[in-house]
């Protein structure tokens, strides 16, 4: 366990930590105690945060793609070697068990070189020639950072969702104002401070730890910054969306799921079962890319529930630093009513409760739930309809592929899904028409830094990861001479 001041730093500021004049209670979610008070920034923090990085893009900017990918490197290593620091901040300050929080560190670490790469890249691309019909003509084609740019970022993968933007934006040679989720900022203040240690030259990172109304909207509105990239709810994304519209800013939004895994007739039920539970149930369930809803062929459903109740009452919820915890809490306690309410409606609307839906008997303080599996949920409750981000998957039978296609593209998002089947020509068709912007076939859901992250309709705007990631912080400027 780690023994924190009473005290924290809120703000990183052109290369200063300071304290903000807002105080935020951090509480660890697995005993309700309080872990420590960060004093974070308002929109004066977020004015100095933009003031600084306007500054450092003048310099920043001109530097070589060689130069930003040794920085990245350095980003990289200095998260390495904290590794095992970084895992016990993630599980005390979000919740989550230490498999999984070495799983996020692992996925920083990795993004962090994987921009790296693709920065030291970039000189070789800059000014490339541009084929044009007419000999009378020659063009070039430039990438160049788009400016200063906002990222705010959630609680449920802290730092995760930090370098899934913040490595792609250095890489292009933007300047970065950093809004952390308040209820999970301790794991994003370390990484801050590793990048402090990085060469990174002051004004290039700031942080401004704060509420959204306090941070987040200045930011947003802000007309000095370029583009905003924002993960979190459709509700918070819409305000971030009007805000950045007051100055025509880019906008990047990676929003809410209700995504769907189709068990086909000739799956093997018991890694249908294991995809399930890890769809539904990896950290608490509270992803945007959970698997809430399986779709099993009717010949299977009646074995499939079984294994699935059997499975899902074996899951071990615990303390996120027990040896053998498979689930650990939910991040506080507005997530945790949200979650119980959620329950209390399905049971309302007619769903059959199989099993879960209550606090473990053994773990009366913290924020814990046992996973929670339903059935005969109406198409039109909650329960079906919403993102519940919390351990709560519905299940439903299909009579055929077509009619399981049309169930998981009815819903106003399109993030991820997934297929279970042995047949691989059955598994691309399916693919091919679901409405999502990730499909796994037979597969846990593996994200790798070179494969897009983001979806259809409501889900998403635009594209993390990949080269896509990189593509989001860029201008591109074509210079056309005459010959």
């Amino acid at each position: 366990m780690i023994n924190f001041p009473t005290t924290l730093d809120g703000l990183y500021i052109n290369g200063q930590w300071s304290a903000g004049r807002e105080h935020l209670r951090v509480i660890n979610p697995a005993t309700e105690a309080l872990l420590t008070t960060v004093n974070g920034g308002d929109e004066q923090a977020v004015d100095q945060a933009i003031a600084a990085a306007s500054e450092a893009f003048k310099r920043w900017s001109q530097t070589t793609g060689a130069e930003r990918g040794a920085i990245l490197r350095n980003i990289a290593n200095g998260v390495r070697d904290g590794r095992e620091h970084l895992m016990k901040l993630q599980s005390s300050n979000n919740g989550k068990p230490q498999f999984e929080a070495a799983i996020d560190v692992d996925d920083v670490i990795a993004t962090f070189e994987y921009y790296a790469e693709l920065a030291e890249g970039l000189d070789a691309k800059q000014d490339s020639n541009v084929p044009l019909p007419s000999d009378d003509f020659s063009a070039r084609l430039r990438r160049e950072p788009c400016g200063v740019v906002g990222l705010i970022v959630p609680w449920n993968f802290p730092m995760v969702t930090t370098a899934w933007k913040l490595a792609p934006a250095l890489a292009a040679g933007c300047c970065v104002v950093l809004k952390p989720s308040e209820v999970t900022p301790l794991p994003e203040l370390e990484l801050a401070a590793i990048i402090a240690e990085s060469g990174l030259p002051n004004g290039v990172f700031n942080l401004v730890c704060g509420t959204g109304l306090a941070v987040g909207a200045p930011l947003s509105a802000d007309p000095r910054v370029a583009r905003i990239s924002f993960t979190g709810s459709n509700a918070v994304g819409v305000q971030v969306m009007q805000r950045a519209a007051e100055t025509v800013k880019g906008v990047s939004l990676e929003l809410g799921g209700k995504s769907s895994l189709l068990v086909l007739a000739d799956a093997d039920i018991d890694l249908a079962v294991e995809l399930a539970c890890g769809g539904a149930f990896f950290n608490a369930g509270q992803m945007c890319s959970a698997t809430s809803r399986v779709l099993v062929a009717d010949e299977l459903e009646e074995e499939f529930l079984r294994r699935l109740q059997k499975r899902a009452q074996a899951i071990r919820v615990a303390d996120p630093f027990d040896a053998d915890v498979e689930m650990g809490a939910l991040v506080n306690q507005a997530q945790y009513q949200r979650v119980l309410g959620h329950i209390d409606r399905g049971l309302s609307a007619g769903a059959r409760l199989i099993c879960g839906g209550n606090r473990p008997t053994d773990l009366p303080r913290g924020y814990f739930l046992q996973p929670t599996v339903f059935t005969d949920v109406p198409l039109d409750s909650a329960l079906w309809c919403e993102e519940i981000f919390g351990p709560v998957v519905c299940v439903r039978s299909f009579s055929s592929e077509a009619k399981a296609i049309v169930l998981a593209n009815d819903t106003p998002f399109g993030l991820v899904a997934s297929v279970v089947t042995a047949d691989a020509v059955a598994a691309d068709r399916v693919a091919n028409a679901l409405q999502a912007g990730l499909v796994w076939v037979n597969a846990p859901q593996v994200i790798f830094p070179q494969a897009a992250w983001g979806g259809y309709k409501q889900s998403s705007i635009g594209r993390e990861l990949g080269p896509w990631g990189l593509a989001a912080f860029q201008e591109i400027k074509h210079v056309i001479r005459a010959v």
